[in-house]
């Protein structure tokens, strides 16, 4: 029997006593070993709440407890309530933290259980009809089959969020959706933090943007655009607007991010129709509309600060400076503006001279009284709080501020704005960064002479590639169709357990070394067994892709919790990239060097790419992201060539993230993706024809940047495909061609769905009707690493048995 249970709390507000506010309240003034300009007392608060403003917080909590608590009951050993209790004390945690500090303007709805996205899509009554669902309340059961799949349907499409780290789920649309009012998620968000004594501003993903963001159902021509229903989804606005304004909400922040987009001429127009059609709704209330991640347009600009019925604008002044420009050229007399100076999107301490400064040259436009301090986005994209990195040296820690200390940084600001400046504080903000600039762990002058003689090559390899894939084939005598996986196998208990206690000390390196040889040797025999061509050794010693190799990087620092959620439970720990980067020593060798002792077959040699590395860490923001990239390539370059020397003959080098970092206005794309492809290629242009560089990407749209994957000049590509409805083979019918290998995904590791060597063999021949068979490999979407053992086996054993009959049908019609 399904257990129905709706996405509100089910958590009595009893149980949630005034003695967590006073725990929370606590350990905000338990700053004691923090840096001066970090420490704040209760006392030094202003008694009434200053013009401040969080766009959106982390939902993990400071050390997942989210996460613990959803895996747990996905795993079926914890009820539902316990979960929702597990996200009750987390959300009255954060409201009570934010009114501690003074903030006025406080968030709800920005808590999910797995995706924002996707409660707006429950909100909306929008689910799929694979789900089976008939009506009501969406409960758990529907909403997490969208989010992860189950048994016997996939999940939903899951593609990043812009240029984050984070992602969405796509919500799937069609001329025939019934929309209606099904989750009532941010009207008992917002009356749940009221019981507590916290007066909210709900938020909402905006009409606009969630259309926007949405793609046409499978089935659905290509052609429909869901931006035609926009007329059927804000009737279910206004109700949602009505609840909320009976429980006595003020505000209501509607998030649209897509307004930092290039925008066609009627996108605007439907967003101006769309807020003149809410207007009625929305009286009595003050509506914020926020946007983040970039500049708006001129256009844009004027269209939204026009729109009538609206109290307040939201920019983002970190990553929009030209918007800045915008509104010194003119800003409405009886609006708010909501001025993002504190960045949400990094670790680094806010310059508050800096940022006093600009709300300064913005009061003589907007007015003391009309200017609200704010982040720059959600502090979604950012580590919780720097109160539990104990370990982190006093100097670095003084030039970091977390989700938690930057609340604290816009209330400061906030108070300083209208002449209640905390002089120590600000001082000591100073002297942080001064130190910053001054230290010398900060510069190495080799590595920006090296990075800088980059710029007088492309670095291309010499010959074209078709001629090093004839060279490596003749080598490694692959297999029509060859099989491989993307490289990361389970991390089991035991493992996680190992690494554990070899880094607290409590096994020997011998132990340590030992246990990991025997994990590598039982991934080898899988693969050996389920006869793999090209295999891998399951990266058993690494914690995360990304991590694992700053850690072994001069330049690099990292934390005990500095989290973050990328999708669902799944969080990554960002390394931060504080100075010059270089690499001491080889970093894999010893690992691939020792899996392929244990085979005869090709043993991929494992590499996280320098444009990956950048956009998944916390980057120094004193130089061009462009010069960091440079430097982590040539250490990256160092490690191919030592790869190659000690006989490896393929190297993969991850690009997960490329598409990733792309800027979201496209007058500023092409300088991108020419640094990110000069990157690439500077890590293996010196290697021999017979050695086969592989890449890897995934979950993003690759189709509009197809000319620089070409570019990339890799032998092999294997790219993520099986979830977003194949849309990666559209560019290959539309007469794209590509010479190189290429391994779309044939099924979704993210899902613990099973494919049968059927559907997995009909995915192939997709394949086949656009590619050639010769550059054609077969491959999951991406790394194992989040899956059990139980879900990889069968799975992998269907991909090679679908491979196999394809070989043999292929064979026979020859």
């Amino acid at each position: 029997m399904k257990q129905v249970v709706s996405l509100q709390s089910l958590a009595p507000l009893s149980s949630l006593s005034l003695s967590l506010v006073a725990k929370q309240k606590q350990k905000l003034l338990s700053f004691r070993f923090l840096p001066p300009f970090l420490r704040f007392t209760f006392r030094s608060l202003s008694v009434r709440a200053m013009a401040s403003h969080i766009i959106g917080y982390p939902r993990m909590g400071p050390k997942r407890e989210l996460k613990f608590a959803l895996e747990s009951f996905w795993d079926g050993k914890s009820s539902a309530e316990e979960l929702q209790k597990v996200a009750a004390d987390l959300r009255s945690s954060i409201w009570s933290q934010m009114a501690d500090a003074g903030i006025k303007y406080i968030p709800s709805n920005t808590f999910s259980y797995y995706d924002q996205v996707l409660d707006n899509t429950a909100m909306l009554g929008a689910v799929p009809p694979r789900y089976g669902w008939s009506g009501g309340e969406i409960g758990f059961d529907v909403y997490f089959s969208m989010a992860r799949g189950n048994a016997s349907v996939p999940a939903m499409e899951m593609t990043k969020w812009f240029d984050t780290n984070y992602h969405y789920i796509v919500p799937e649309l069609g001329p025939d959706v019934k929309f209606s009012y099904a989750s009532h998620k941010a009207v008992d968000e917002y009356k749940e933090a009221k019981a507590l004594g916290v007066d909210t501003v709900p938020v909402l993903i905006g009409p606009v943007s969630y259309l926007l963001l949405s793609k046409p159902a499978k089935g659905v021509d290509k052609s429909f655009s869901p931006f035609s229903l926009i007329g059927k989804i804000l009737p279910i606005y206004k109700e949602v607007v009505t609840e909320l304004k009976a429980a006595g909400a003020t505000w209501i922040q509607f998030d649209e991010p897509t307004l930092v987009l290039d925008l066609e001429s009627h996108q605007l127009q439907a967003f101006i129709d769309a807020y003149s059609e809410l207007e009625s709704s929305v009286s009595g209330l003050n509506v914020l509309i926020e946007t983040y991640f970039a500049d708006v347009s001129v256009e844009t600009y004027k269209t939204l600060t026009s729109l009538k019925g609206v109290a307040g604008f939201g920019f983002d002044l970190v990553r929009g400076t030209k918007t800045l420009d915008l509104i010194k050229s003119g800003f409405p007399s009886d609006k708010y503006l909501f001025a993002g100076v504190v960045d949400g999107r990094n670790i680094w301490a806010n310059d508050l001279a800096s940022s006093l400064g600009t709300l300064q040259a913005l009061d003589s436009i907007v007015g003391k009284d009309k200017i609200v301090v704010s982040t720059s986005c959600s502090l979604l994209h950012t580590a919780v709080d720097l109160v539990n990195e104990t370990k982190l040296d006093k100097e670095l820690r003084s030039w970091l501020a977390f989700a938690a200390q930057k609340v604290v940084e816009v209330n400061a600001l906030a108070k300083a704005l209208v002449g209640l400046k905390d002089e120590a504080f600000f001082a000591s903000n100073a002297m942080a960064h001064a130190s910053r600039r001054s230290s010398p762990r900060v510069t190495n002058e080799a590595v920006q002479k090296a990075a800088a003689a980059l710029r007088d090559s492309d670095h291309c390899r010499a010959t074209t590639v078709s001629a090093r894939l004839d060279a490596q084939q003749k080598k490694l005598n692959l297999p029509l169709l060859p099989t491989t996986t993307i490289g990361s196998f389970p991390q089991t208990m035991d493992l996680r357990r190992v690494r554990r206690e070899y880094k607290a000390k409590k096994i020997s390196e011998y132990d340590y070394v030992d246990a990991i040889k025997e994990e590598i040797n039982k991934v080898v025999k899988l693969q050996e067994e389920l006869d793999i061509d090209v295999l891998v050794h399951g990266e058993p010693e690494r914690n995360d892709m990304v991590e694992y190799f700053g850690e072994q990087l001069s330049g690099f620092a990292f934390t005990l919790n500095g989290w973050v959620q990328s999708y669902g439970s799944r969080c990554v720990k960002p390394p931060i990239i504080y100075g010059d980067v270089s690499r001491p020593k080889a970093m894999t060798v010893f690992w691939s060097s020792t899996a392929q002792s244990m085979t005869k077959r090709p043993m991929k040699g494992m590499l996280t790419g320098p444009v990956t590395i950048l956009n998944w860490s916390f980057v120094r923001n004193d130089q061009p992201r462009h010069e960091t990239c440079y430097q982590i390539a040539l250490a990256i370059k160092d490690e191919v060539e030592d790869l190659e020397k000690a006989g490896i003959t393929v190297i993969q080098i991850d690009e997960a993230a490329l598409r990733e970092g792309l800027p979201l206005r496209k007058s500023e794309q092409s300088f991108y993706l020419e640094w990110a492809v000069h990157s690439f290629r500077i890590t293996n242009c010196g290697v021999k024809d017979t050695t086969q560089i592989h890449t890897h990407m995934c979950y993003s749209n690759f189709n509009d940047i197809i000319r620089s994957i070409i570019d990339m000049d890799a032998d092999v590509i294997t790219i993520e495909n099986s979830r977003s409805d194949e849309k990666l083979l559209s560019v290959f019918r539309e007469g794209v061609k590509y010479g190189a290998g290429i391994g779309p995904g044939v099924y979704d590791i993210h899902s613990p769905r099973i494919p049968s060597s059927e559907e997995i063999a009909d995915g192939i021949n997709k394949m086949l009707a656009v590619l050639e068979s010769n550059i054609l490999w077969v491959n999951p979407d991406c790394g194992l690493k989040t899956r059990k053992y139980s879900q990889v086996q069968p799975a992998l054993s269907n991909m090679v048995a679908a491979a196999k009959l394809i070989r043999t049908q292929l064979a026979s019609t020859k």
